[in-house]
C-alpha cells in the first residue's frame, strides 16, 4: 500500500476509530514550536509526537536515535497506537518529520504509517476542519517489538559496504554540508564515494508541499544512477531526511532501501572513519 494519502481521503476517515491522526511538526530553531502550534490549531482528533522525545534515544553521545523497544512501545501506547492502528501523520515540512516516525515503526515491522501528503500546508490551504487544545486518546497495547535488521544500518556496515559496486550511498543534505563548508560536526564533508542529492527535490517545496509525480522523480534518480537494482542506503546528519528520502524510494519500487542512523552526526564526529570534501561527482 502507498504510504501517501491525500486530504480527500483523510477528511473522509476522521471519524474512523481504527485511524491515529499524529502531528509531527517540529523546530530546531524553536523545540517548543511544535506543541504550541499543535495546541493552537490541529486537524481534528490528532495527538502531538515530538519524534526527538517519543521515538528516539539518547546512544553512545548520539541524541536522536532509534529507540529499544520497550522505549518505543511505551510511546505508541501513550499515544494511542496499537496493533492494529493505522497511523496517518503530517507536518508543516513535506513529510519531513513524519518520514522518522514512518522509519522507526518500520525498523520494528509496523507498517500502518501513512503520510499526508502536503500535510498541514495543504490542509489548511484548502480550509479543512482544525480544532485547538489538546486530544486525550485511549490508551492501547501493543504486543512485543521485535526490530527488522533489514531498514536501518550503523558505521560498521557503510564502512565495510562502501566499497560494494552493488550498494550506492546517497547524501541528502544541502549542497553545502556536502562539500563540508558547513560542518555541524567535529568534521564536515560527506563519506567516500556518496552521491549527492538533495531531499527537497522530491517535493514541491514552494508551492504545496506534496510529492513531485513518481514518474519525474523516478526519472531524475535513474538519470543521477540511483537505480533499483542497488542497495541504497541513505544519510543526512540525523537520519530525518534521510528517512524521507527513504519513504519515496521504497514507495517508488525500490527493493532495497536502508538508513544510516547514526549519520553524519556520528560519521562527522569521529577520527577513525575517511572523510571526502568538495563539490559532488558527475
Amino acid at each position: 500500500m502507498d504510504p501517501l494519502v491525500s486530504t480527500d481521503w483523510l477528511a473522509e476517515r476522521l471519524d474512523d476509530g481504527n485511524l491515529r491522526i499524529v502531528d509531527c511538526r517540529f523546530s530546531f530553531d524553536d523545540p517548543g514550536l511544535g506543541p504550541r502550534v499543535y495546541r493552537e490549531a490541529h486537524i481534528p482528533g490528532a495527538v502531538y509526537l515530538d519524534w526527538t522525545r517519543d521515538i528516539s534515544e539518547p546512544r553512545d553521545g548520539l541524541l536522536y536515535m532509534a529507540p529499544s523497544a520497550d522505549y518505543l512501545r511505551a510511546s505508541l501506547e501513550h499515544l494511542g497506537i496499537g496493533g492494529d492502528t493505522t497511523v496517518v501523520g503530517y507536518d508543516d515540512e513535506g513529510g519531513h518529520y513524519v518520514s522518522r516516525l514512518w522509519l522507526i515503526m518500520r525498523s520494528f515491522g509496523l507498517d500502518s504509517v501513512r503520510l499526508l501528503d502536503g500535510g498541514w500546508t495543504k490542509w489548511t490551504a484548502e480550509g479543512r476542519p482544525t480544532r485547538s487544545g489538546d486530544e486525550a486518546p485511549e490508551a492501547c497495547r501493543l504486543t512485543s517489538l521485535r526490530p527488522v535488521s533489514s531498514v536501518l544500518v550503523d558505521a560498521d556496515e557503510v564502512l565495510r559496504r562502501s566499497d560494494d559496486p552493488k550498494t550506492l550511498l546517497l547524501d541528502v543534505r544541502r549542497l553545502s554540508e556536502f562539500t563540508g563548508e558547513e560542518a555541524r560536526s567535529k568534521h564536515g564533508g560527506h563519506i567516500p564515494g556518496a552521491k549527492w542529492m538533495l531531499w527537497q527535490d522530491n517535493l514541491d517545496w514552494d508551492g504545496d508541499r506534496t510529492f513531485r509525480p513518481d514518474a519525474e522523480v523516478r526519472r531524475r534518480y535513474e538519470e543521477a544512477g540511483v537505480t533499483s537494482d542497488k542497495c541504497v542506503i541513505t544519510y543526512c546528519h540525523g537520519a530525518v531526511r534521510a528517512a524521507h528520502v527513504a519513504l519515496e524510494l521504497t514507495r517508488l519500487g525500490y527493493p532495497d532501501v536502508q538508513v544510516y542512523d547514526g549519520s553524519w552526526e556520528e560519521w562527522g564526529s569521529r577520527d577513525d572513519l575517511p572523510i571526502e570534501q568538495g563539490a559532488p561527482r558527475l
